[in-house]
């Protein structure tokens, strides 16, 4: 079978045009310890920053539907802002368990396209969408939560999207794209014997650019301390622009990451892009050292954001730079408003607001 990438599909950006963004209710009081109403109100607010600039598509569990779910969104049900969607789900991680959707330009039927050269010499172009399917382990095997194998196809199919499927392991937070053909990832994920021990590095590589519609993968080494994924790049690295990459730095000698959030900026200031350009570093703050009700670090960052059609939605964890992070975010994205919302008990269950979305582009 043709890959993606031979049929003309790429992954976009996340700056570019949403129809839809898929996020799930949180339903398993056990797997969140005593913080799964502070989660669900820090989604709900996640939830009214996106739902004016792009629909939400909600998994919903049998029962939640009409019951704290829809009392908790049903403003935005009825105002036609969101859907739900019975799809059996583990937990709400649907940046790693949705489908990646790549998108494909390619020509109207024949008849279109006679019509359209009568007006034109350049025939326009239908850009099509499909999902990527990966097999799924559970971030290495820590968190196996039943139903999560089968939510990518699950949604690819509500959508009825052509659908590609993979026999290996990868998560949608261990790649960062830039839509112009860069993908950016991390050794301590993507090389972990947790994932895929019979792929080197070089066959990552082939099936990631097959797979994502890219032409140059980026290594960084590793990412924060205490993240159960591995160092996904979600939390360390993202790129903002074509040619520019956000990543942090620490503003105190207290901050558990300030080493390796060094040796990130420096491996990225030395990177050159698919299209030959060396990538623009932008540094914001670090949260610095955030830690639990039980006194445990967690792997807590503002690069978690999730850029919608207008906006920018930045997790913050009330860390004394939280403010000042928020602001430097926004310097960067004049076109959108950047809002800054607590995450820390999203954070609680593993990771933010980047990490509990998946974008479906435009078509």
């Amino acid at each position: 079978m043709r890959s993606p990438q031979e049929l003309g599909y790429r992954q976009p950006a996340e700056w570019e045009p949403h129809a839809a963004c898929w996020v799930a209710w949180a339903h398993d009081a056990e797997e969140w310890a005593g913080q799964i109403e502070a989660a669900r109100r820090e989604f709900v607010a996640m939830c009214e920053a996106i739902a004016p600039t792009e629909k939400l598509e909600i998994l919903v569990m049998p029962g939640e539907a009409t019951g704290a779910a829809r009392l908790a969104l049903g403003h935005l049900l009825d105002q036609g802002l969101a859907r739900f969607h019975a799809i059996p789900y583990g937990d709400i991680w649907l940046r790693d368990i949705a489908p990646i959707f790549v998108s494909n330009r390619t020509k109207h039927t024949k008849q279109l396209d006679q019509l359209e050269q009568l007006a034109s010499t350049e025939p326009k172009k239908q850009t099509q969408l499909a999902a990527l399917d990966f097999a799924w382990n559970g971030w290495g095997e820590k968190y196996l939560f039943k139903h999560d194998a089968q939510v990518a196809e699950a949604i690819a199919s509500s959508l009825d999207l052509p659908i590609f499927k993979f026999p290996w392991i990868l998560e949608g937070g261990a790649v960062e794209v830039d839509g112009q053909g860069t993908c950016l990832t991390t050794k301590q994920c993507l090389l972990n014997p947790n994932r895929n021990p019979h792929l080197p590095q070089s066959e990552i590589e082939t099936r990631l650019k097959q797979a994502l519609g890219v032409n140059k993968i980026l290594w960084l080494d590793r990412g924060l301390k205490n993240d159960h994924t591995d160092g996904h790049i979600d939390t360390i690295a993202r790129f903002v622009a074509p040619g520019q990459v956000m990543c942090m730095r620490s503003l105190g000698n207290t901050d558990p990451n300030q080493e390796v959030l060094d040796q990130i900026a420096t491996r990225l200031k030395t990177f050159v892009d698919a299209q030959g350009r060396s990538l623009q570093v932008v540094e914001i703050p670090s949260p610095g050292k955030v830690l639990d009700r039980h006194g445990e670090l967690m792997p807590a960052s503002y690069l978690n954001f999730y850029i919608a059609n207008d906006r920018v939605v930045v997790p913050t964890y009330g860390s004394e730079f939280d403010d000042l992070a928020v602001k430097a975010i926004a310097v960067h994205f004049p076109d959108r408003q950047v809002i800054g919302l607590s995450a820390r008990a999203i954070l609680s269950g593993g990771g933010a607001f980047h990490c509990i979305t998946q974008p479906q582009p435009l078509i």
